[in-house]
């Protein structure tokens, strides 16, 4: 049930936040840490912000935090309080995320001066503030980052304007059931459906005006990369390696979840119409063309991925550069050899070196520059050609391709995690 923040607290009460009654702190703390769950923070971050403001307002306060809910107490003098919250669902937002940043930063300059119903107020403006783009535009954005990263995976053009219409399609569909509050399940197997369907006819029909065979079946997978929950699973992987086990494998569970879902129906589409995927052929451009198009395609996915995050676009355009060098590095890697994990921890280690870097000048926080700029090297299409071929029966290559995704996937958020702990004092502790 939704919460009435505002009864919590005395709407006509001028005094000062610092001096309120601990079930009116207690329950200020709690709708920030549930907040930051809802925007797609983790559960290090969530613990961090309750912990920023339970200084400020002289309350200590421990927390056990989860995927989508959180249990904490609060005490004060020798008096306790304890609730437990939970949101209807998960999502990212980025943007909003940055809000919650500046709110949390300059709360302890505020307790003596505002209520808590003020800051309370304060929240609903944020809670309120609607999305930057519209539909059309997401569409566009997640069209255009799966077609980018068809192309780092070894795309040819119809490959790519296949992709690109397909992704158009089947992301339009699943927001729009999103928008309707429509379960994950049927949101999940109903845009990638979409999108499954639509680049097979779209092949086709692509066929048929060359008036040529084309083998368009490579970029079959990329379609649906918009649903690859990256973000839980990067954020997943660092609560878990701060041993906060329960949102970490919540959020590993949930990601499995829509990616099962995604990778059995494009399995059955795929099925279903006699369509199994190909790989795609090496590309033999030189390196003085290869590697400019890796940089600028690199920027492209990690650009539209960002928009889906609800980034802004000077939020996105740095992920964008930050993800463009930090992927580049890593398939150099891959082309002189190295193997496939060491290559994914070197180029999430230089997205985290560089979000620190980038934080100390601009300000936005990290989680919105790193997880952004390295889900475009989570393994979307080794782990969908782990699960077509487990429904082919064919239990060997099934898991040959799902081994390869698990050690790149366990990879990025060890990246992540060495880059916070060379640069940031307080999660190098265990404190």
């Amino acid at each position: 049930m939704p919460i009435i923040w505002h009864d919590t607290s005395k709407n006509d009460s001028d005094r000062p936040s610092s001096q309120s009654p601990l079930s009116e702190k207690a329950g200020l703390i709690g709708r920030v840490g549930l907040m930051f769950l809802s925007f797609g923070a983790g559960s290090f971050r969530v613990r961090a912000a309750m912990n920023k403001l339970s200084r400020a307002l002289n309350v200590t306060c421990n927390a056990d935090i989860g995927l989508k809910s959180i249990d904490y107490t609060c005490m004060e003098n020798g008096e306790t309080c304890t609730n437990a919250l939970s949101n209807v669902t998960t999502g990212v937002n980025t943007d909003k995320l940055h809000y919650m940043e500046i709110f949390c930063d300059g709360f302890g300059e505020r307790t003596e001066r505002y209520s808590i119903d003020d800051f309370h107020k304060m929240l609903d403006t944020i809670e309120r503030e609607k999305g930057n783009y519209s539909i059309l535009q997401l569409s566009l954005a997640s069209a255009a980052a799966c077609m980018a990263f068809s192309f780092l995976l070894g795309a040819g053009i119809y490959d790519m304007v296949t992709t690109f219409i397909a992704a158009f399609i089947g992301f339009m569909v699943r927001k729009l059931l999103l928008n309707r509050k429509i379960t994950l399940f049927a949101n999940t197997g109903a845009g990638v459906l979409a999108s499954c369907l639509s680049y097979i006819l779209l092949g086709k029909l692509m066929v048929a005006i060359v008036g040529t065979p084309i083998d368009f079946r490579a970029g079959y997978i990329c379609s649906m990369l918009y649903v690859i929950p990256g973000f839980p699973l990067i954020t997943g992987g660092i609560d878990l390696a701060k041993l906060d086990l329960k949102s970490g494998i919540e959020r590993i569970t949930y990601a499995v979840l829509v990616i099962g879902v995604a990778s059995l129906s494009a399995a059955f589409a795929a099925s279903v119409l006699h369509f199994a995927p190909v790989d795609f052929e090496p590309y033999t451009l030189p390196v003085y063309y290869l590697i400019p198009l890796r940089f600028v395609m690199s920027f492209v996915g990690v650009f539209g991925f960002s928009i889906l995050f609800n980034s802004t676009y000077k939020m996105a355009s740095i992920a964008g550069l930050m993800g463009a060098v930090a992927n580049v590095l890593r398939l150099c890697l891959i082309d002189l050899g190295i193997g496939m994990s060491i290559a994914a921890f070197c180029g999430a280690l230089t997205a985290g070196l560089l979000a620190s870097a980038i934080k100390n000048h601009i300000g936005f926080p990290r989680i919105t520059l790193t997880v952004p700029s390295i889900v475009i090297m989570v393994p979307g299409m080794f782990m969908y050609k782990g699960m077509f071929f487990f429904s082919q029966a064919d239990f060997a290559t099934g898991l040959n391709w799902f081994a390869k995704a698990v050690i790149v996937v366990v990879s990025l958020p060890l990246g992540l995690v060495f880059a916070r702990i060379m640069t940031d004092k307080n999660f190098r502790k265990s404190t």
